[in-house]
C-alpha cells in the first residue's frame, strides 16, 4: 500500500518512534493510524520491559505546589544518563507525577513497598466484612484478594489511574512504560514526599 510521508510524520510526532518503525506500523495496520499507534505502543512497552533491569544513577527532582501553597509534592525520577534527565518529555513526566502525587496521595510506589502491617490490617478488615456480609467461608479468601487489589489500585502510585487521564484507564505504570518506549532508557520512580498544611 502507498504510505504518505505526512502520515509517517504524524505518527512519529504522536508516538516518538523512528521513521521506519512508523512506516512499518502503518503498513501492518493497513493505513489505520490509531491501530498503528497501538502497534508501536505495544512494541515500545515490550522493549521497555527488557530495559527495566538497567542501572539508573541519573535523574530529575520535580516539585509541584498547589495553588495557595498548602499542598505540595516532590518526586525523584531516575534514568540512565544525564542527557535523558534534561529531556523535556522526561521532565514533564516527572512534573505530572509530582502533581498526581499531590492530588492522589499514594501510600507507596508499589504494593511491595507498602508496610506489611497496613496490608495485614486491611486483610483482616476485608475478611471480617466478608463474613459479616454472610459470604461462604470457602469464598472469603478470593473476596479478600479482590478487595486488596482495589486497595492497591487506590493506594499504590504505580497502580493508580493517572488523575488527568480522560479514559480513566491509564495507570502510572502505563505512563512510565510509554515514556520508556519513547526515551529508550530504563526509568524508575525513586521516591516521593507529599506535604499538606495541618496533615
Amino acid at each position: 500500500m502507498e504510505i504518505s510521508a505526512k502520515d509517517v510524520m504524524e505518527l512519529r510526532k504522536k508516538t516518538g518512534a523512528g521513521m521506519m518503525d512508523c512506516k512499518k506500523a502503518i503498513n501492518d495496520a493497513n493505513g489505520d493510524m490509531e491501530k498503528a499507534a497501538d502497534i508501536l505502543r505495544e512494541k515500545g512497552i515490550a522493549s521497555a520491559q527488557k530495559r527495566s533491569g538497567r542501572e539508573t544513577k541519573e535523574g530529575y527532582i520535580a516539585v509541584y505546589v498547589h495553588t495557595g501553597s498548602k499542598l505540595a509534592a516532590m518526586v525523584e525520577i531516575n534514568c540512565e544518563t544525564d542527557f535523558v534527565s534534561r529531556n523535556k518529555d522526561f521532565q514533564k513526566f516527572a512534573q505530572d507525577i509530582a502533581m498526581h502525587i499531590a492530588a492522589a496521595n499514594p501510600l507507596s510506589i508499589t504494593p511491595d513497598d507498602l508496610d506489611q502491617e497496613i496490608v495485614e490490617k486491611e486483610r483482616e478488615i476485608y475478611k471480617a466484612q466478608a463474613l459479616n456480609e454472610g459470604k461462604k467461608p470457602e469464598f472469603v479468601d478470593k473476596i479478600v484478594d479482590g478487595r486488596l487489589k482495589k486497595f492497591y489500585a487506590e493506594s499504590c502510585l504505580m497502580n493508580q489511574i493517572y488523575i488527568r487521564d480522560e479514559t480513566k484507564k491509564k495507570t502510572i505504570q502505563d505512563m512510565l512504560g510509554e515514556l520508556m518506549a519513547i526515551i529508550g532508557e530504563n526509568i524508575v520512580i525513586g521516591r516521593f514526599s507529599r506535604f499538606q498544611i495541618g496533615a
